[in-house]
């Protein structure tokens, strides 16, 4: 018996002459995620990823949820190989592929000939496996064709046929890499997080930068966002996150500048520093977790008021979604838990009682000349650190 993983992918089918770009894009991917899981032959054809395990010390299970987890693959299913023969088939399915069906009362079987010159219809072939199934369990299990335990597959392709248990949704999108790099702006929050997933989805490669304000802050929220980097990481890949202090800026517009500016003052000034990061580590666009509405500092007008000081694209996925829709994904990727973790962000420092939810741009660019930040923005990002996320 040889078990193998097919990943079946979606987006990429449609990317005409530049699709052998993304297959292969694709399959290094996936080769470089299971590769601490054993030793796999992964190669693609006809739409599908292969993994094949080459010996028995293999982690099939651990390569599977791998493989699920990769931006790129739209479904995946573990099958059993047989010779592309109806009587191999057959023996296949009524003997090395029962443990499959361990757990579950009902089934139906559905086939595919991508191999037209087989000399059985589909429809055949799903009759004559169907049976096999049937007697090789002694009436233990049932046909249900419309809301089966489980949908047996067969799959008579060009180099073998495929006898699967099933099909599991993955994470879908595109291959991670394949539409630039992107630096996401990481709190402590549930939204970052999330927005950081969404983007590594389109096929961006994500780098982090997170922003601290030790001692207002403690090293146990560092650490929840570095943690929060990891979680992320199991989907995007590793993430180098570059952690910067904003204490002294933050100080400095207590100090001096108007209350009711000092939110508005702080985005601009780590919207500067997100862009020298952005230079520095060749980010094509700034990431945010921002959600249109959601606090004073996420208006329309404030969100330009930020905007205007980068030089590059700033992504918001979650711009149109509400809080609930956002948990929910938190919930499905696995940060929701760490992310409410109770330790601060620097965002909670000063907060101000009545923040401006309607600035007008040449006021906020006139309180900010009350004060010269850029030489405590150039000693904030000289003691940049970074840490790297990836399990």
């Amino acid at each position: 018996m040889r078990e193998i993983i097919l990943c079946k992918y979606g987006e990429i089918t449609l990317k005409g002459a530049n699709r052998a770009f993304f297959e292969k894009l694709l399959r290094d991917k996936i080769q470089s995620r299971i590769s601490k899981y054993g030793k796999f032959n992964v190669y693609y054809m006809q739409s599908t990823v292969y993994i094949e395990p080459e010996d028995e010390f293999c982690d099939v299970d651990a390569a599977y949820t791998a493989a699920k987890n990769t931006f790129g693959v739209a479904a995946v299913t573990r099958a059993i190989e047989a010779e592309k023969d109806m009587g191999m088939i057959l023996k296949t399915a009524s003997t090395d592929f029962l443990p499959y069906l361990d757990g579950i009362k009902t089934f139906k079987v559905e086939a595919k000939r991508s191999d037209k010159s087989f000399p059985l219809t589909s429809p055949e072939i799903s009759a004559q496996v169907g049976g096999a199934i049937l007697d090789a369990t002694h009436g233990r299990l049932k046909v249900d064709i419309h809301s089966p335990d489980m949908c047996v597959r067969v799959e008579v392709r060009d180099r073998a046929a495929y006898i699967c248990a099933g099909q599991e949704r993955a994470v879908g999108g595109m291959p991670t890499g394949s539409n630039g790099r992107g630096l996401l702006l990481l709190s402590g929050g549930i939204d970052s997080p999330v927005a950081g997933y969404m983007m590594g989805k389109r096929g961006v490669q994500i780098e982090g930068l997170h922003f601290e304000s030790f001692p207002y802050t403690s090293e146990r929220a560092k650490q929840k966002v570095i943690e929060l980097a990891e979680i992320v990481s199991d989907y995007t890949g590793p993430i180098h996150l570059h952690i910067v202090s904003l204490t002294k800026i933050q100080e400095t517009l207590r100090d001096r500048c108007e209350e009711d500016y000092f939110t508005l003052l702080l985005r601009r000034s780590m919207m500067r520093i997100a862009k020298r990061v952005a230079e520095a580590y060749k980010c094509e666009a700034i990431i945010t977790g921002e959600s249109l509405g959601q606090v004073a500092s996420q208006t329309m007008q404030a969100l330009c008021v930020t905007d205007e000081i980068s030089d590059r694209p700033v992504f918001r996925p979650l711009i149109g979604m509400d809080k609930e829709e956002i948990i929910e994904i938190s919930r499905k990727i696995g940060t929701f838990e760490t992310s409410i973790l109770p330790y601060e962000d620097c965002c909670t420092v000063f907060t101000p009682r009545h923040p401006r939810t309607k600035p007008e741009l040449w006021k906020v660019e006139r309180e900010e000349s009350k004060v010269d930040l850029t030489p405590l923005e150039d000693e904030a990002f000289a003691a940049l650190t970074t840490v790297t996320a990836g399990r």
